[in-house]
Protein backbone atom coordinates (compact mmCIF):
# COMPACT_ATOMS: atom_id res chain seq x y z
CA UNK A 1 0.00 0.00 0.00
CA UNK A 2 1.47 2.87 -1.26
CA UNK A 3 1.76 6.28 1.43
CA UNK A 4 0.19 9.29 0.41
CA UNK A 5 2.45 11.53 1.85
CA UNK A 6 0.86 14.41 1.02
CA UNK A 7 -1.96 13.85 2.63
CA UNK A 8 0.58 12.51 5.82
CA UNK A 9 2.03 15.66 6.15
CA UNK A 10 -1.33 17.55 6.22
CA UNK A 11 -2.33 14.92 9.08
CA UNK A 12 0.94 15.74 10.44
CA UNK A 13 0.49 19.36 10.58
CA UNK A 14 -3.30 19.11 11.67
CA UNK A 15 -1.80 17.24 15.07
CA UNK A 16 1.05 20.05 15.79
CA UNK A 17 -1.58 22.62 15.14
CA UNK A 18 -4.18 20.95 17.63
CA UNK A 19 -1.55 20.44 20.49
CA UNK A 20 -0.09 23.36 20.36
CA UNK A 21 -3.76 24.96 20.64
CA UNK A 22 -4.37 22.91 23.57
CA UNK A 23 -1.02 24.26 25.14
CA UNK A 24 -1.48 27.55 24.63
CA UNK A 25 -4.83 27.11 26.24
CA UNK A 26 -3.22 25.22 29.69
CA UNK A 27 -0.36 27.77 29.73
CA UNK A 28 -3.26 30.95 29.71
CA UNK A 29 -5.25 29.01 32.00
CA UNK A 30 -2.33 28.54 34.58
CA UNK A 31 -1.49 32.25 33.94
CA UNK A 32 -4.72 33.29 34.17
CA UNK A 33 -5.04 31.52 37.37
CA UNK A 34 -2.87 33.72 39.01
CA UNK A 35 -3.67 37.40 37.60
CA UNK A 36 -6.76 39.14 37.30
CA UNK A 37 -7.30 38.61 33.61
CA UNK A 38 -9.27 35.81 32.08
CA UNK A 39 -7.39 33.32 29.98
CA UNK A 40 -8.50 34.84 26.43
CA UNK A 41 -7.06 37.89 27.53
CA UNK A 42 -3.73 35.72 28.20
CA UNK A 43 -4.05 34.91 24.78
CA UNK A 44 -4.73 37.63 23.15
CA UNK A 45 -1.85 39.89 25.18
CA UNK A 46 0.55 36.45 25.04
CA UNK A 47 0.20 34.68 21.67
CA UNK A 48 3.71 33.80 21.92
CA UNK A 49 4.61 30.89 24.14
CA UNK A 50 7.79 32.29 24.77
CA UNK A 51 6.21 35.76 26.07
CA UNK A 52 4.17 33.79 28.03
CA UNK A 53 6.56 32.37 29.52
CA UNK A 54 8.67 35.73 30.48
CA UNK A 55 5.46 36.78 31.95
CA UNK A 56 5.61 34.02 34.26
CA UNK A 57 9.29 34.65 35.18
CA UNK A 58 8.37 38.43 35.94
CA UNK A 59 5.25 37.90 37.59
CA UNK A 60 7.68 34.80 40.28
CA UNK A 61 10.03 37.82 40.73
CA UNK A 62 6.89 40.08 42.06
CA UNK A 63 5.16 37.68 44.08
CA UNK A 64 8.69 37.04 45.44
CA UNK A 65 9.35 37.40 49.55
CA UNK A 66 12.31 39.63 48.61
CA UNK A 67 12.73 42.64 49.30
CA UNK A 68 11.50 45.69 47.04
CA UNK A 69 14.67 46.34 45.68
CA UNK A 70 16.08 43.26 45.16
CA UNK A 71 12.84 41.93 43.07
CA UNK A 72 13.77 45.47 41.13
CA UNK A 73 17.05 45.08 40.62
CA UNK A 74 16.62 41.37 39.33
CA UNK A 75 13.96 42.92 36.73
CA UNK A 76 16.74 45.67 35.55
CA UNK A 77 19.10 43.19 35.13
CA UNK A 78 16.40 41.39 33.03
CA UNK A 79 15.24 44.60 31.18
CA UNK A 80 15.39 43.37 28.04
CA UNK A 81 14.13 39.87 28.37
CA UNK A 82 10.69 41.67 29.94
CA UNK A 83 10.89 44.57 28.27
CA UNK A 84 8.14 43.26 25.60
CA UNK A 85 5.84 41.89 28.75
CA UNK A 86 6.09 44.89 30.60
CA UNK A 87 5.75 47.08 27.21
CA UNK A 88 2.23 44.62 26.79
CA UNK A 89 0.89 45.28 30.37
CA UNK A 90 1.71 48.33 30.61
CA UNK A 91 -0.65 49.00 27.23
CA UNK A 92 -3.62 46.88 28.44
CA UNK A 93 -3.57 48.83 31.59
CA UNK A 94 -3.08 52.65 30.45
Amino acid sequence: MAIDWDEFDKEIDSIIEESAQETDEALASKISSITRMNDTEIQELFPNKSDAKKLTELMKIVESAEDDNVKVNKIVSNAEKFGEVVFTLLKRFA
